[in-house]
């Protein structure tokens, strides 16, 4: 008999490196290519918040093997988008390890509120302790 393997649990992945939580986020959305996840990252944050394409593609290339993202057949955007990118997808892990790190991060937001160094959420009153 061969042992069955289990999928890898969401929380063996966490913490996320930002880079990945980003490209999740984005992937979220649907399929893009890594210029495309740059742009997107950084219209959500309203900056610059993967430092390099280097580091951008090495995460790509990490996430693929991690089966966080596979590459998909999608066709160049309205907006003259290169046909020889390489697109990416999130796959259903991917989808729940993003879900899982957005809790955790929510719970530290809530820890963070709660030992004073964050205030109420908005239309919650209240001020900083």
């Amino acid at each position: 008999m061969t042992p069955t393997s289990h999928p890898p649990r969401a929380e063996s992945f966490l913490p996320l490196r930002p880079v990945e939580l980003h490209v999740l986020l984005s992937l979220g959305g649907g399929a893009r290519h890594g210029y495309g996840i740059m742009r997107d990252a950084a219209a959500r944050t309203g900056k610059e918040v993967i430092p390099d394409v280097g580091t951008l593609y090495r995460a790509l290339r990490r996430m693929v093997d991690q089966g966080l993202i596979e590459p998909v057949d999608a066709s160049p955007d309205a907006d003259g988008d290169d046909a020889r990118r390489n697109y990416y997808g999130l796959t259903p892990l991917g989808r729940i390890v993003a879900a899982a790190e957005a809790q955790r991060l929510a719970s530290l937001v809530e820890a963070a509120r709660a030992g004073g160094f964050l205030g109420p959420l908005p239309g919650h009153g209240g001020g900083m302790r």
